[in-house]
């Protein structure tokens, strides 16, 4: 039975297996390889919907890549905080930014805002980041000028005037009110092309059809963001009446 790293090949027949719908144990023995190897992949790399052979493949380069550039934890490490284990908080933060990376985010911006949700704070400065990451500030300040872009991150200072990245409930809300927005603007454009096409052609039928598409998808996107904001991110004290 072979053994050490998935190949490419193999991530590739993995990716084929999923979409003929084999079932883990069936794909697993086609490639001669426990079924638990096939479970770790797929699981770490989005799920069976999400699995994507060639990023699978890079997300494996760069975790080995880290592991060889990660120096040993220094003599007096603190452990980690309420007693998690390190190496599995450190292979989960690397699951996460692979499901980032599959979203279409870049490697680094995707590796920082993993960082950011695996704190318990929500927040972290830049040389914090910088620290995590084992990465330059200048790094940082490039990957934190796209997630601000985004709307991914917001920015505030602490008590030290230190500038700190935060992400929580609100800027889950007003990323997905940006999408929202950005896709009701697709629509616009589409419908703008029914004039300039002719309203009875078939390129405008298609447009017409795209703009509706669209205009549902951001209208339905828009009201279940705001409804999850009032109902799940309601502050203790404040629970929504019901009633009686």
């Amino acid at each position: 039975m072979p053994g050490g790293r998935l190949t490419q090949q193999e991530r590739r027949q993995i990716a084929l297996g999923l979409a003929d719908g084999l079932a883990y144990a069936e794909i697993a023995r086609r490639l001669d390889r426990p079924t638990s190897t096939v479970t770790r992949e797929v699981t770490r790399n989005g799920g069976p919907a999400a699995y994507r052979a060639d990023l699978a493949h890079r997300a494996s380069q760069h975790r080995a890549h880290r592991r060889r550039k990660s120096p040993p934890p220094a003599p007096g490490t603190p452990p980690q905080a309420h007693g998690r284990d390190a190496e599995a908080v450190r292979a989960y933060e690397e699951t996460f930014t692979t499901v980032f990376m599959q979203t279409g985010l870049p490697a680094m911006t995707a590796r920082m805002l993993a960082a950011l949700y695996t704190t318990d704070t929500g927040s972290l400065t830049a040389a914090e980041l910088a620290a995590h990451l084992q990465v330059s500030p200048a790094t940082v300040s490039k990957a934190v000028a796209f997630l601000d872009g985004q709307g991914l991150i917001r920015r505030e200072r602490d008590e030290r005037r230190r500038e700190r990245y935060v992400v929580d409930d609100d800027v889950m809300y007003q990323s997905t009110m940006a999408g929202a927005r950005s896709t009701a603007h697709l629509g616009r454009i589409a419908r703008q092309g029914v004039d300039v096409l002719g309203p009875d052609t078939p390129a405008a039928a298609r447009l017409e059809n795209i703009a509706r598409f669209v205009d549902f998808v951001s209208e339905s996107i828009a009201r279940a963001a705001d409804q999850a904001r009032e109902i799940l991110h309601t502050k203790p004290g404040t629970a929504p009446d019901r009633d009686v």
